[in-house]
C-alpha cells in the first residue's frame, strides 16, 4: 500500500484524485464503495476494486456516489458491478445540513423505509421537519445531484442486480426495485445505461453451475473484517430450527430462514452465506421464494454482517483506546423483531438459557418451513403470535410473567404498526417508545439500538461486563469515558467486550454482558 494514499474523504470536492487513482490501481478494498471512478474514454464507471485494465490518468474522473456518476453520463461497469460495493457511510460529526443530507440518503438507501410509492422527497422532507425545498437544497449542495436522481440510481443499480442474478420476469424487476410500472424503468434503464433491461439480462446469462431454487449473490465488503469472530458470535447464539452453522476456517457457512414482508406481500424462504476473504466479498445463496423482495433482503443481509461499516473513520477514532478490535464489526440481524424479542428473552440469564427459551418460543409458535438445508425448518414466530399467545402457554416456556408483559406489549406495536425496528428508524422517537413498553429499560434499548437500528453510537452504559472493561464502576463513569469515541460507540462496546484481561484493569467476565450474549 503506497504510503502516500490519502484516505477516502466525505466530500466531492474533497475527493484527492491521486490518492484515488493509487487505490485504484492497488485494487484497495479498503476503499470499496467510498468513491467511483468514471472513465472518460469508454464512458463507464467502475468500484476501486475493479480487474480491468488500468485507465489512463487523464481519463479518469473520481466520484463519491454511483448517482453522481450516473447524472454526470457514465454506465455502471458489467464487470465490477458498482451495485455490489459496500454502501458509503451516512454517519457525521460534521455541520446540520451535512448530517440531515446523509440521513435522507440512508433513509433512501434502506428499503425497508419505503412505503409503497417509494421513499418520495416530500416524504423524506415530512419525516425529517424540513421542507421540501430545504431538503433538495441541502442534498444537491452535498451529493451534486438531487434526491431523485439518488433516488433514480439506487432503484436502477438494484434492478440491474436482479435482471443479473435472477430469472425473476422484468414485471417483477420493476415492482421490486421501486418503479411503479414496466414503463417507467424501461424508459429510465434505457436513457441511463443506452441498454434495454433484456438485453442486459441475454449478456449476463447465470452460470450453469446453480443450485436449483436458489439465487447467487456477491456482496463486497471493506477490509479488515474478523470473519471469525462475527461467525462465532452467531454460532453461540444460534437457535435450533432457524440458524445453522456448519464448516471451519474459511468454509464456515452460517444459513437461516426469515420472512420478509413488504408491499402487501409477505415472502418466506432461507438464506446461506459463507464469506470469500481473497476477494473481500460474501457469497450468498437465497431462496427464489424471495425474489421479488431480493433488494430487501440485501440490505438485511448487508445490515446483518454490517457489511457497510468504514473501518478507515472507525479504526481512525478507536485503535488508540482498542488496538486489537480493528477487524470486529457489530453483528446486526435479518429481522428487528426478533432480535428485540431475543434481547429481552436474554435479560440477566446465560448465553445457553436464552438460546434455550429461544428454542422452545420457536418450536411453539414458530411456522414450518421446508428448506433444503439440514436442521433449518422453522420461522421465527410472527409479532400476531406471540401477541396472541396466552400467559400460560408462555409461562410454560419458562418465561416468567415480567418477560411475557414485555414480549406481549412488544409484539402488539409491530402487529398495530406503531413501531419499526431497522436501519432507517427514527432513532429518539424510537428509543423512547421502547422504554415505554414495560419490561424494556435503557440497556435493552440501546442494546437493540446498535443492532436492528444499526446505530453506530448506541452505548449501553449500565452494562457490568463493559463497565468492568473499561476500569470504571458506574454507568454515568462509563458514558464519560465514552464520549471521546462518538459516533462510534456501538464499536467500542465491541472491542471492549472482545479484548482480553489485562493486570490494569478489573477482570472482564469469559462470558462478556450475560443479556448481549444471548441476544
Amino acid at each position: 500500500m503506497p504510503a502516500t494514499l490519502a484516505p477516502p474523504v466525505t466530500s466531492p470536492a474533497e475527493l484527492e484524485s491521486d490518492a484515488c487513482y493509487l487505490a485504484m490501481k492497488a485494487h484497495d478494498a479498503r476503499f470499496d464503495g467510498s468513491f467511483f471512478t468514471a472513465v472518460t474514454s469508454t464512458g463507464i464507471y467502475c468500484r476501486p476494486v475493479c480487474r480491468v485494465k488500468l485507465p489512463r490518468r487523464e481519463n479518469c474522473r473520481f466520484y463519491q456516489h454511483a448517482a453522481q456518476a450516473e447524472a454526470a453520463g457514465f454506465r455502471p461497469c458489467l464487470r465490477c458491478r458498482p451495485e455490489l460495493a459496500p454502501r458509503a457511510g451516512h454517519w457525521s460529526t460534521q455541520d446540520a445540513s451535512r448530517i440531515l443530507a446523509l440521513q435522507a440518503a440512508r433513509l433512501i438507501d434502506e428499503p425497508d423505509c419505503w412505503s409503497d410509492e417509494g421513499p418520495g422527497a416530500a416524504r423524506i422532507a415530512l419525516r425529517m421537519g424540513v421542507s421540501d425545498r430545504h431538503l433538495r437544497r441541502i442534498f444537491e449542495a452535498q451529493f451534486g445531484v438531487s434526491p431523485l436522481q439518488y433516488l433514480q440510481t439506487r432503484r436502477l443499480l438494484a434492478a440491474k442486480q436482479l435482471i443479473a442474478d435472477t430469472r425473476l420476469p422484468m414485471t417483477q424487476v420493476a415492482l421490486a426495485s421501486g418503479f411503479a410500472s414496466v414503463r417507467r424503468f424501461n424508459a429510465a434503464f434505457l436513457a441511463h445505461y443506452g441498454l434495454n433491461p433484456s438485453a442486459l439480462r441475454r449478456a449476463g446469462e447465470p452460470s450453469a453451475g446453480r443450485e436449483a431454487g436458489a439465487i447467487d449473490l456477491r456482496l463486497g465488503l471493506r477490509p479488515p473484517y474478523d470473519t471469525g469472530a462475527m461467525l462465532a458470535f452467531f454460532a453461540r447464539r444460534a437457535i435450533a430450527g432457524v440458524e445453522s452453522l456448519s464448516g471451519a476456517d474459511g468454509t464456515a457457512t452460517y444459513a437461516r430462514t426469515l420472512r420478509v414482508a413488504q408491499g402487501g406481500q409477505t415472502c418466506a424462504g432461507w438464506l446461506r452465506l459463507r464469506f470469500d476473504a481473497a476477494r473481500d466479498q460474501v457469497l450468498v445463496q437465497v431462496s427464489e421464494s424471495l425474489a421479488a423482495v431480493l433488494p430487501t433482503v440485501i440490505s438485511r443481509v448487508r445490515a446483518l454482517l454490517d457489511l457497510d461499516a468504514d473501518p478507515i473513520a472507525i479504526n481512525a477514532a478507536l485503535h488508540g483506546a482498542f488496538p486489537e478490535g480493528d477487524g470486529l464489526r457489530v453483528p446486526g440481524t435479518v429481522d428487528g423483531f426478533e432480535l428485540a424479542v431475543r434481547a429481552v428473552l436474554g435479560q440477566q440469564i446465560t448465553v445457553a438459557a436464552a438460546r434455550t427459551m429461544g428454542l422452545r418460543l420457536v418450536q411453539s409458535f414458530g411456522e414450518p418451513i421446508a428448506t433444503p438445508i439440514d436442521g433449518l425448518d422453522r420461522l421465527f414466530p410472527t409479532p400476531a403470535a406471540i401477541a396472541g399467545a396466552s400467559g400460560d402457554a408462555l409461562g410454560r416456556l419458562g418465561i416468567v410473567r415480567q418477560r411475557q408483559a414485555a414480549l406481549q406489549a412488544l409484539a402488539r406495536e409491530f402487529v398495530e404498526g406503531r413501531m419499526a425496528l431497522h436501519a432507517g428508524a427514527d432513532i429518539p422517537a424510537t428509543l423512547a417508545a421502547l422504554q415505554a413498553l414495560p419490561g424494556i429499560g435503557d440497556w435493552t434499548a440501546q442494546y437493540i439500538a446498535m443492532r436492528a437500528m444499526r446505530w453506530p453510537d448506541a452505548f449501553p452504559a449500565g452494562d457490568v461486563a463493559l463497565q468492568k472493561a473499561l476500569g470504571v464502576r458506574s454507568a454515568r463513569a462509563a458514558a464519560e469515558a465514552s464520549q471521546a469515541w462518538r459516533p462510534w460507540r456501538s464499536y467500542a462496546v465491541l472491542r471492549a467486550w472482545h479484548r482480553p484481561p489485562s493486570p490494569t484493569r478489573s477482570l472482564i467476565a469469559a462470558d462478556p454482558s450475560p443479556v448481549l450474549a444471548t441476544a
